[in-house]
């Protein structure tokens, strides 16, 4: 194989890798009824002036699998923190303990149960399109090699090498889809 294909291959499998992750990271943000700190994972603070991720204005951490506890950095920024989770819409009511803000997480219905496994089938879609557009984009390139000079069954077994790319990240789509919909339809 060219120094070339073995490029298109390796980004290609990068990429790949980089869909992967970030399915995981929005599969992290649908909660199982379980709490974790990755639900407030997008909450924007206003504190000193200027609009913060909450990661960087409190810590957070889960006690028991029912409730989340965000503890400031700064005291003062207690209301702020509050105030942006509330905003930020995501069915929770943070109880303010004077040093700290308690969420406790609320059981999910089944109906919500549902409604996360569609969201969930959403994300992993979304994602296997994305796969799906970075293998055409490789095979494009890889079409390119061959007007370039490159010989056409060295373009056929990259375009082979790429299909097998494709099926592999598929099927990790399609385990990582079951487990987060198990997690979440197990009650």
């Amino acid at each position: 194989m060219t120094d070339e294909s073995q490029f298109i291959l390796d980004e290609a499998k990068e990429t790949m890798g980089s869909t992967i992750k970030h399915l995981e990271s929005e599969f992290q943000k649908i909660r199982a009824g379980k709490a974790s700190p990755m639900m407030l994972q997008g909450v924007k603070v206003e504190c000193y002036g200027m609009l913060m991720p909450i990661e960087q204005v409190a810590n957070i951490g889960t006690p028991d699998p029912r409730q989340i506890i965000v503890m400031p950095f700064d005291k003062s920024s207690i209301g702020a923190i509050d105030k942006a989770i509330q905003a930020a819409n995501l069915g929770f009511n943070p109880k303010n303990e004077g040093e700290f803000l308690r969420i406790l997480v609320p059981p999910l219905t089944e109906e919500r149960r549902k409604d996360l496994a569609k969201r969930a089938k959403t994300e992993a879609e979304d994602a296997k399109i994305g796969i799906r557009n970075i293998r055409r984009n490789a095979n494009d390139d890889a079409k390119k090699l061959e007007k370039e000079g490159v010989s056409e069954d060295e373009v056929k077994q990259l375009q082979d090498e790429i299909q097998k790319l494709t099926d592999k990240f598929t099927k990790k789509i399609d385990d990582l889809y079951e487990l987060k919909q198990k997690d979440i339809l197990t009650v």
